[in-house]
């Protein structure tokens, strides 16, 4: 997958950032070929939300250090969440029964044009708009 935009859900996040032990590796090497393939990769705003509350509990400043320059050094986009995004997350929420925040994701996804979402939450994948593809399924 070469010249897409692909979206990153809270998970690859958390994986790559904390080390995970079965997924860890293999997160970056998914997020460095998709840099190496010049893919343009976008998250929102409910991803900051998402894997700083852990450090910010645990006052961990180079953890929150650590997830910003990520975002920087990967060249991450963050989308806010708008009112045509919390519309388009309310239709996703009605047709699939998916939780709020998943659906603020994918709503962001689908708004901003991206070709792929990559989770680890095996639920989205039943959604049509976008393909969503789990860590844990990744083959490439």
């Amino acid at each position: 997958m070469t010249d897409s935009k692909i979206f990153l859900d809270t998970a690859p996040f958390i994986y790559l950032l904390d080390n995970d032990e079965n997924f860890g590796d293999k997160t970056n090497r998914i997020l460095s070929a998709f840099v190496r393939q010049n893919n343009k990769l976008v998250s929102s705003v409910i991803t900051c939300t998402e894997y700083l509350v852990v450090p910010y509990r645990a006052n961990n400043r180079p953890s929150i250090n650590i997830f910003w320059e990520l975002i920087k050094d990967c060249s991450i986009d963050l989308y806010p969440i708008t009112q045509p995004i919390a519309e388009k997350a309310a239709e996703i929420r009605a047709a699939y029964k998916f939780k709020t925040m998943d659906s603020l994701q994918l709503a962001v996804a689908c708004m901003g044009d991206c070709d792929l979402f990559l989770t680890n939450d095996k639920q989205l994948r039943q959604f049509q708009e976008i393909p969503c593809i789990t860590v844990a399924e990744w083959e490439g």
